[in-house]
């Protein structure tokens, strides 16, 4: 577990899906709709996005963890991979993440140990543990709806970290923030899903 953030970024965390565009011949992924808000010290990130990729292929790239893979969504995740699963089976994932706000005044690193819950036909849901992380409270989850040729992903986060966040950092600036940033992490997920889709294709001829 990394030390405790010595300046608190809760935007990095709103912001860990940032990343490149998609290739040349693809569409922009399109972030639909997105809304930040703060209840008692906790955030709440709600946003929809259509990709120009398949559900299944989306499903896996958002699943791998292995290796610091889930670094290639954004830039911020430093490490991430599997741990040893839950008593009941359930898998655990460990990311670390670090980035700064207010141009660089604000950076930190921040540690999130999760259980990784998922069900068909593409849902996904992770739960921070606390007793291993920098929050007291950290709920995601991914939803995906095959539509067309594309997909149609509802993303929801819940959180409240373990340390201080200084009030300039409130919904308007992190939603502002998201709507700069945000979208080249769909591009980015979008990308990898059309790259694995082709693979998969080539593979199975």
């Amino acid at each position: 577990m990394s030390p405790r953030a010595r300046a608190a970024g809760i935007g990095t965390t709103l912001v860990a899906t940032a990343g490149l565009v998609g290739p040349q011949d693809a569409s922009p992924a399109q972030i639909e709709d997105l809304d930040v808000d703060k209840r008692r010290g906790r955030y709440e990130l709600v946003a929809t996005a259509f990709l120009d990729a398949p559900a299944e292929a989306i499903y896996e790239v958002l699943l791998d963890y292995e290796d610091n893979r889930f670094g290639r969504i954004s830039g911020v995740y430093k490490e991430s991979d599997y741990l040893e699963p839950a008593p009941d089976g359930t898998p655990i994932v460990y990311t670390r993440m670090e980035g700064c706000l207010l141009k660089g005044f604000f950076c930190v690193s921040m540690t999130r140990v999760e259980r990784l819950e998922t069900s068909e036909p593409y849902y996904i849901r992770t739960v921070a543990l606390p007793e291993q992380s920098d929050f007291e409270h950290s709920v995601s989850e991914f939803r995906l709806e095959p539509e067309a040729d594309g997909t149609r992903m509802h993303y929801r986060l819940e959180m409240e970290p373990d340390f201080f966040v200084p009030p300039v950092i409130g919904p308007w600036y992190l939603k502002r923030t998201l709507m700069r940033g945000g979208i080249r992490a769909v591009n980015r997920i979008e990308r990898l899903a059309r790259e694995l889709g082709a693979h998969d294709t080539v593979a199975a001829r």
